[in-house]
Formats: C-alpha cells, structure tokens, sequence
C-alpha cells in the first residue's frame, strides 16, 4: 500500500533522523539506555528518531558525548542538520496562514523549499512556479469560489512570493515542467491574460536550470490522463517525493514503488512533448497569430 503523509516531514530533519539512529545502532544501545544517560523521555528520543519532532543543537550534542563521536568535522556536519532543520521551520509563509491549509499548501511549501529538482505536469493549468499574477487571480477567482476578494488577493501575493524565493535564489532547484496544450487552450477566452502569460513563459524559458515542453493535442492519448502531479528530488541522497493535490486534500508518496510509477510517467510523457526549442517556437508562434 502506498505511504502517504498529510505532513511533511523536514528534508534535514530526515538525514538527521537517520543519522542518529545509525550512531546509536553502531553503539548497540537502546533508546531506554541512552534516554537514562541524557536524561531525556524515551518516547521523546524515538520521535526524534524516526523524524516526527525537532531537536536542539544541546540535545544533539549530549547524544554525540553519548555516541562517542569526537571527531569535530562530523559533529558539525549532524548539528548543522539540526540548525538547518530549526531553519526550515521559521516558514516565510506563516504570515498567510489565515489563508492556506498548513497539511495541505503548507505541507508542499515545506518539501518544495528544500527540494533541489522539481519535475511537474499539469494538463489543465499553468503550473503554480510559472504563473503570472494576473493568470493565477483568474484562476484562484475561479477555482476558489469560496473565498472573498481579500483572500484571493492573499493567495496571489503567496504564489508570487513563492515564485521569487524558490526561483530566484541562489542554487535555486532545476524545474522541468510538461504543460499540456489545454492549459493554454483554456485560457484563450482572455487574450489579455494569454497574452501576458505566454510572453512569461518565454521570459523564463532560457533560465538555466529551467525546461518547459509543451505536450500537444496530437499526443492523444497518454499516461499523464490521471492528472496533475510534482516529483520533487532532494539533496544528498534523500529519496524523492510525489506530491499529488485534490480538490479536498493533498498527500505525499515517498515510497519507491510509487516513485518509480510517476517518474515513467513523466518520461512518457516528456517523451512525447515538443522538446523545448519546438515549445518556445510554438509559443512564438501563438502569441504572433493573437
């Protein structure tokens, strides 16, 4: 059965886990013993253990005295997990919480700042990192039509924000993004909203570290019917996510079998798309006949 999480946990906070079991296995201690000697609850330690909590830089220090690890270069390589980890949890967008479900949107902003490769698909829509703030207030308006026009506009200011801290930071993730045809298709009823959203599109095209593919009608029938879904790969060997949103919720599979699942998928269908010299030509060529 597929694992899915509805709360990420912290990429460091992962390696952190892992670590720290790996140096109390090495000792042949147990949690219970090793609780004693720190003087910290057992259910605590197992938390920690299996990524369910945070810790402390002092914590993982008594747990390094306890491990007998000496050497200063690991210890500062697994208390830097720590610090990493504490700083992921100061979440720039905490400040929109009024306006975002934390397990849900919350969730995925935690896993997507520190993945180092995003590979998206979306048969409908522009994908989130892509949109312009004028196609993504049509589309939230839409979408969303629960919300009142102050938290439509939040949620805009959310995505755009989002697009400038991931996108525009140094070692930024590579994103490869397959768009279907439909996506823009769907928006042709606003040539203002097309217009400014395809020109973006070429804006961003020749970044390094970005390719986008244009899936065409005359794929047919493919793979990716399902809907919509982001792999995300992440630094130092850490396996990689599938991030997969519904209407009323959103989870996450990390689980090799459903990895592997999504990432033929994918490759179908980038197998299938205008590679991207051909996608940024059929751009060109649709804003020219607007």
């Amino acid at each position: 059965m597929a694992k899915r999480n509805p709360t990420p946990k912290s990429v460091y906070r992962r390696q952190l886990a892992s670590r720290l079991k790996e140096l109390r296995d090495e000792c042949e201690l147990t949690l219970t013993q090793v609780a004693e000697v720190v003087e910290v609850n057992q259910s605590s330690l197992s938390r920690i253990e299996n990524g369910d909590r945070g810790t402390t830089p002092l914590l993982v220090k008594a747990l390094l005295d306890c491990y007998q690890v000496t050497d200063p270069a690991e210890r500062e390589d697994i208390l830097d997990l720590v610090r990493a980890d504490q700083a992921q949890r100061q979440q720039w967008w905490k400040k929109y919480s009024a306006v975002i479900n934390t397990t849900q949107y919350g969730g995925y902003l935690a896993l997507e700042s520190s993945a180092s490769s995003l590979r998206s698909y979306e048969p409908q829509l522009m994908p989130g990192l892509l949109q312009t703030a004028d196609y993504a207030r049509r589309v939230i308006a839409e979408m969303r039509v629960d919300l009142t026009d102050r938290q439509i506009d939040a949620l805009v200011a959310l995505r755009m924000e989002r697009q400038e801290k991931l996108l525009d930071r140094e070692g930024a993730p590579k994103l490869w993004a397959v768009i279907d045809e439909a996506a823009i298709a769907r928006i042709g009823s606003n040539r203002t909203v097309l217009k400014g959203q395809l020109e973006h599109l070429l804006k961003l095209s020749p970044r390094p570290g970005v390719a986008l593919q244009l899936l065409p009608f005359s794929a047919g029938f493919h793979p990716g019917l399902y809907g919509s879904f982001m792999l995300m790969g992440f630094p130092d060997s850490n396996p990689e996510v599938v991030w997969v949103e519904n209407l009323t919720n959103s989870v996450y599979f990390e689980g090799s079998e459903d990895v592997e699942r999504y990432t033929e998928v994918f490759d179908h269908l980038r197998a299938r798309a205008l590679g991207p010299p051909e996608t940024r030509s059929q751009i060109s060529k649709i804003l020219k006949e607007l």
